[in-house]
């Protein structure tokens, strides 16, 4: 009895691997080979794409240190600094009331908030750009920010 039992488990526990790797009605659709090389293809594009994102943030770290200057990461909270990145995101958000336009510096060590009060847009300030800012980071809603910074425009 308990040799029948344990036959009936190993039947039932194949129907079960058969039924998880096949889809439904019990055959493949498409080639094996070519889901295979279509999920190489796609991990090769996102190993490509998170090495090229690496090398961007170390290139943009390499030119912080070589200006002599100090990184998101490492800036110090309400101190005189001067930051240099690339704009990651430039936007409109209004505050209380107030026009404020909002951008996304990173410089390969992290991201802090730009903010420019009362200002809609500012010739320049567009995704992509290089820039230099000075001011002094302050932290809103648990988020690294500078608020109305000068700048300057990196070609």
């Amino acid at each position: 009895m308990a040799e029948q039992h344990e036959r009936r488990a190993a039947r039932a526990a194949r129907q079960s691997d058969r039924e998880v790797d096949e889809p439904r009605g019990g055959h493949h659709h498409g080639d094996d080979g070519e889901d295979h090389k279509h999920r190489s293809r796609l991990r090769a594009s996102i190993s490509r794409w998170a090495s090229s994102d690496r090398e961007e943030a170390r290139e943009l770290r390499q030119d912080t240190r070589k200006a002599g200057l100090v990184t998101v990461a490492e800036a110090p909270d309400r101190e005189p600094v001067i930051l240099q990145g690339t704009l990651k995101t430039v936007s409109l958000r209004p505050r209380g009331g107030v026009p404020a336009l909002e951008a996304e510096l990173y410089d390969g060590s992290g991201s802090i908030t730009v903010l420019w009060l009362g200002r809609r847009r500012i010739a320049g300030i567009t995704p992509g750009r290089g820039i230099r800012v000075m001011g002094r980071v302050g932290v809103h809603d648990g988020h690294r920010v500078m608020y109305n910074p000068r700048y300057f425009l990196r070609p």
